[in-house]
């Protein structure tokens, strides 16, 4: 830092402790001046030891002459001043310690930059050359941009060839390049380095009638070239010219029709559908869901069998008006051929007996089983399983409602998937009838059935399969069903298992029923975690499973003793301090021991970044890889992959800072739990504690839309999706971590098509099309400055580009299933508005 003050003279010394007298006046711009005497008389001037950082790098002699300083101490002569620069080595941009010693190695004070009067030891100092240029921009010739630019590191220093610009045109930055090109000429006339030429090619798009205002500048100072700016059009083949320019009209249009369109339909005056009304939905969907089924039925008269369906309903001591509206709605079933069988677990109710008889003699197709002894919900249920004779058997509480083509749709999708265990969506119902908080739900999704029974009901499972999975384990009554489905997990194939996409059950809430309050089934937690702990140790896999907030929500902590190498990949440029953070955190909060950190430079051009990258290499664990080339996200870490042999890949963006120490063995263990888990991805937080990404739903409607983003941390998402780990369709790169060999199997990021957008929806989506599972782990938390990196997508000068990369992904994935559909993803919500809450219109189903 540059300190100064004014020139102090002391008062003659009467008896000076030392042979030599002497002041250290200013420090400016690197330049060090003062004064210094040697006492004793007839001595030559005298000579100062010049230290930096503790070590001597020069002697000066105070030979120059200071008047103020003779006529204060009445000198005989008049040279005692000394004036000395910093060498150009320590001007370099980084603090350096100086300090100055006497013939007699006793210290000259200096200044203390915060306080003129404090004389110290020694001064901390930071000076940067400022570099010089000489440069001309010779202008645009066959399509291409040329010149050169020499450059100094500081006076008197060698100019070179080698500097980086940046080329922009009408204010956007088309180019990063460095001038290396071979110039004899320049050389020829200036005798200089010929290696200092730019050659840019004028991107296809910016060609034409149009005059263009090219900027070209030095970095990282920003300089500006002699020749620059200059406008200029770049018509130099006229049917190219006017080609181009219809091409831009058309792309233009194009985009200004995708905003019209979505400006138009957010302006149409029609009442949407969300959560909030869902009784207003329902009331729609029901009929057109009748009519679909309908037109379905002619399809499969005489065509297919109509198997003979178990409903079995364990009863105890119901509500009559609940229980009679139950079995009416069995009644009410468009399909047939089914029998129902009441188990009537020893209620010893006469009330519900006569209902039952009732109900017997009403329809034969209506079974009673009483039972002698009360069995509890299992051991009712069982009872039924026993009696069942259909070919299927679906599962049905005493006080709900099956919608009324209910078992014909499971039917029909049973022999349309030749699925064995079929479950359907459901909502609830109050007492007044009213429709609400539905649970839609994803395909079948095997690590969410870890964290809670999303599946719940309508299920209807083959019955040779039932009687293999075997009965209900009263052991586990209140969490009986999720043992149940676990173990049919267990003996099942995954595409035996089949989500029918419609709602076709009502819950009751009743003031004593767990849709009103949990509460009133304490039991059923802990009969969970034990549900789910004996199902993975029936799979052989070492696991601690724990209640999440005291609810039927479970988290999973893998126990492996595997530690498969990571990389930990971060692209960056410049933004030192926002990296800086980011690899502190990484590597003071990280307890998994095998990883390493490969930052991928590109191209930074601050001075303090070349400071960084020297540091970053010293430490063991990072290193840096540099990459000279325009901004390409997925060349980036394509490249950094080619440079590592780690078992995964941990792709992370520079602005994500980490906030506990399991974070990584968290992830790892989850990447471990199963051979078919290609990637998992993070819960990301913005700074304010709400959530920024907790998985990633895909669509043609939204290709890629994050969930739950904006919602407190504190909150649990839809059926509690922000607690809970399950698997994703898609996850975001700022924090993902990838196996190597399947990101090899897949062929990595898309450089071409997807240089910075949807590069990570576009992996994921090959990654799940290759078969494997995409994990959302919720229990590794990090918070991220959402692309402080490089910016948005909503500006300007990125429209095109982004417009590019959305067709790119339209044009790719629109015909695959995934995409079409999300398996991850209720139909039911949309993906272009607010992910789980608002609804799509029934009648586009």
């Amino acid at each position: 830092m540059p300190t100064k003050q004014e020139t102090e003279v002391p008062p003659s010394p009467k008896a000076p402790a030392s042979s030599f007298l002497g002041h250290f006046d200013q420090f400016i711009d690197g330049t060090a001046m003062g004064w210094a005497i040697d006492l004793r008389p007839g001595t030559p001037p005298a000579k100062l030891h010049i230290l930096i950082d503790q070590q001597e790098v020069m002697q000066v002699n105070c030979i120059l002459p200071r008047t103020d300083v003779q006529s204060a101490l009445q000198l005989p002569v008049n040279t005692v001043g000394f004036a000395f620069e910093v060498p150009n080595e320590f001007q370099d941009g980084r603090p350096h310690e100086l300090s100055i010693r006497m013939p007699d190695r006793s210290v000259l004070p200096l200044a203390n930059p915060a306080d003129p009067t404090d004389k110290q030891p020694s001064v901390i100092f930071t000076k940067q050359l400022k570099r010089e240029f000489r440069s001309f921009v010779d202008g645009v010739k066959q399509g291409a941009l040329r010149g050169w630019v020499l450059g100094s590191d500081g006076p008197g220093t060698e100019f070179h060839g080698g500097c980086t610009i940046s080329v922009t045109v009408d204010g956007v930055r088309i180019c990063q390049t460095r001038a290396d090109r071979y110039r004899g000429d320049v050389a020829a006339a200036l005798g200089c380095d010929p290696n200092c030429g730019f050659e840019v090619p004028i991107p296809q798009h910016l060609r034409g009638n149009t005059p263009r205002t090219f900027r070209i500048m030095v970095l990282p100072d920003g300089d500006e070239l002699a020749g620059s700016p200059f406008v200029t059009s770049l018509a130099d083949d006229a049917l190219a010219a006017r080609l181009i320019d219809l091409a831009d009209v058309i792309d233009g249009l194009q985009r200004k029709l995708t905003s019209l369109r979505t400006e138009v339909r957010n302006l149409i005056p029609t009442r949407g559908y969300n959560l909030g009304d869902y009784d207003r939905w329902a009331r729609k969907y029901y009929p057109l869901l009748r009519e679909r089924v309908a037109k379905q039925r002619l399809l499969y008269e005489n065509s297919q069998p109509a198997p003979l369906v178990s409903i079995l309903c364990p009863t105890y001591r119901p509500l009559q008006s609940d229980f009679e509206a139950a079995v009416n709605s069995v009644l009410s079933q468009t399909y047939q051929n089914w029998e129902l069988i009441i188990i009537d677990d020893a209620g010893k109710c006469t009330q519900t007996t006569a209902i039952i008889d009732k109900f017997c003699q009403k329809d034969s197709r209506i079974r009673s089983l009483p039972l002698k002894k009360n069995a509890g919900i299992s051991g009712a249920t069982n009872a039924g399983m026993d009696a069942a004779k259909g070919e299927y058997v679906a599962f049905f509480d005493h006080d709900d409602l099956l919608v009324d083509v209910a078992i014909e749709v499971m039917v029909r999708a049973a022999q349309k998937t030749g699925a064995k265990l079929l479950y359907s969506d459901e909502d609830k119902i109050d007492q007044a009838g009213y429709l609400l908080e539905p649970n839609l739900k994803p395909d079948f999704n095997y690590r969410y059935l870890l964290g809670c029974n999303y599946i719940c009901h309508l299920t209807m499972v083959e019955t040779e399969t039932m009687r293999k999975i075997g009965h209900l384990v009263s052991d586990y009554d209140g969490a009986q069903d999720h043992d149940f489905i676990l173990r049919a997990a267990e003996t099942l194939d995954y595409k035996h298992i089949h989500h029918v996409p419609e709602v076709l059950y009502h819950w009751r809430k009743t003031p004593n029923s767990t849709a009103v309050n949990v509460g009133n089934k304490t039991y059923a937690i802990e009969a969970g975690v034990r549900c789910v702990a004996d199902h993975l140790k029936r799979r052989g896999i070492r696991a601690k499973v724990s209640s999440i907030r005291g609810l039927t929500l479970y988290g999973v902590r893998w126990l492996t003793r595997k530690t498969p190498k990571v990389t930990i990949i971060i692209p960056f440029k410049d933004q030192v301090e926002t990296t800086r953070q980011c690899v502190e955190a990484l590597l003071a909060k990280t307890n998994y021991k095998a990883f390493n950190i490969l930052l991928v430079n590109n191209w930074s051009v601050e001075r303090e970044t070349e400071l960084f990258i020297k540091e970053m290499n010293a430490h063991p664990k990072v290193s840096v890889l540099t990459v000279e080339e325009p901004f390409n996200y997925s060349r980036l870490n394509n490249l950094a992959v080619a440079e590592t042999t780690a078992d995964y890949y941990l792709f992370m963006n520079n602005d994500v800072f980490v906030s506990h120490e399991d974070w990584l063995s968290i992830a790892v263990g989850e990447a471990l739990s199963s051979p078919d888990i290609g990637a998992v991805g993070a819960k990301l937080l913005y700074p304010n504690d709400t959530i920024q990404h907790s998985g990633v739903i895909v669509g043609p409607n939204g290709i890629g839309a994050h969930v739950h983003r904006g919602d407190p941390v504190s909150e649990y998402g839809y059926i509690g999706r922000t607690m809970l780990t399950h698997d994703v369709t898609a996850v975001t790169a700022a924090a993902m971590l990838v196996r190597a060999d399947v990101f090899k199997e897949v062929g990595g990021f898309d450089e071409k098509g997807l240089a910075v957008a949807y590069n990570d929806v576009d992996l994921c989506l090959k990654i799940r099309n290759a078969g494997y599972r995409i994990i959302f782990c919720a229990e590794v938390v990090a918070y991220h400055h959402e692309s402080l990196s490089r910016g948005s997508d909503d500006r300007p000068e990125h429209e095109a580009r982004f417009f590019q990369e959305t067709q790119t992904m339209l044009g790719r994935w629109s015909s695959n299933p995934l995409f079409e559909r999300d398996p991850a993803y209720p139909r039911f919500f949309t993906v272009d508005q607010q992910p789980f809450f608002d609804l799509v219109d029934p009648e586009t189903l």
